[in-house]
């Protein structure tokens, strides 16, 4: 089953509900995969340590002009969305950063003066984590996506991690945050969709705008409260009103906060926030009809 773990803004904790959900399940001898699409900033590598086996380059095909074929009609400028390609009196410009690789003027172009060449946009690096277990070493795979330094586009890479995904009974997919094009990307066709959200106003407005975004993509949704306990009532308040389903609470812990400021598994040390993980991977086990 694939989980996307989603958040309306960065900081909530959703990396750490993603690790240790992906964690959890390995230790419990369950096949497991942890899946990075935060590709502007993955940082899931640096608690579950992965050995990397394999690095792939993502690249996406953006157009190249002949001069001597070009007639300047400005088709191609006027099929581009994205203002990739524009006429200047007579010139064609290109601007391959904004390219989003469509190929709309490749086809447009009457005097097939445009050909197509790669570019280079990121990496995907895949491997394993291994977590110690009182009965041995475990094995959670992991994949992540890491986006060039000035690339503006995130959806390619993120597109290319989907592809790779393979089948486990625990996918657990780690979305970047807010509710623009790569998240809507990575939710899109999971099985259930976990949003992580804190009782403050400002947790619930984000709240508010992820669960509109993952409502539109029709994938089931529930939510989960970190750092509970503020006293803030607005996020129960509004998940009853919306009938979402709240399916845990993490209170606030200074030992959790310890654990994570080490880089560490958090199941893996606190006995409180793994008994949290355990009602938390039941329950979505139920909600996507996977249960055993």
């Amino acid at each position: 089953m694939k989980i996307a773990v989603a958040s309306g803004k960065g900081g909530t904790g959703k990396t750490t509900v993603a690790v240790n959900l992906a964690a959890r399940a390995g230790l419990r001898g369950e096949s497991a995969i942890y899946v990075d699409c935060d590709v502007e900033e993955p940082n899931g590598h640096l608690f579950l340590k992965p050995e990397i086996e394999e690095i792939r380059r993502v690249e996406i095909p953006v157009p190249v002009i002949e001069d001597e074929k070009c007639n300047s009609c400005g088709e191609c400028g006027k099929i581009c969305h994205f203002n990739a390609i524009a006429m200047i009196l007579d010139k064609v410009l290109l601007f391959p950063e904004l390219c989003h690789g469509c190929g709309g003027c490749f086809h447009a172009c009457p005097t097939g003066a445009i050909t197509e060449s790669p570019r280079d946009v990121g990496k995907i690096e895949s491997g394993k984590a291994y977590i110690d277990a009182p009965d041995g070493r475990k094995v959670v795979e992991f994949i992540h996506g890491v986006l060039n330094l000035n690339e503006a586009m995130p959806v390619p890479v993120i597109r290319d991690i989907r592809k790779m995904i393979p089948e486990k009974k625990w996918v657990v997919i780690d979305a970047p945050p807010g509710n623009a094009c790569s998240m809507v990307e990575t939710v899109r066709g999971s099985d259930y969709a976990l949003l992580v959200t804190e009782q403050t106003p400002f947790g619930l407005n984000d709240l508010e705008l992820a669960c509109r975004t993952v409502k539109e993509l029709d994938v089931p949704v529930g939510v989960v409260i970190n750092r509970s306990g503020t006293g803030y009532t607005g996020v129960s308040e509004f998940c009853a009103r919306e009938g979402i389903e709240i399916l845990a609470a993490i209170p606030e812990s200074m030992e959790v906060a310890r654990i994570y400021s080490r880089g560490d598994i958090i199941v893996n040390e606190s006995g409180q926030f793994a008994s949290v993980i355990d009602g938390l991977l039941k329950k979505l086990e139920e909600r996507t009809g996977s249960a055993r």
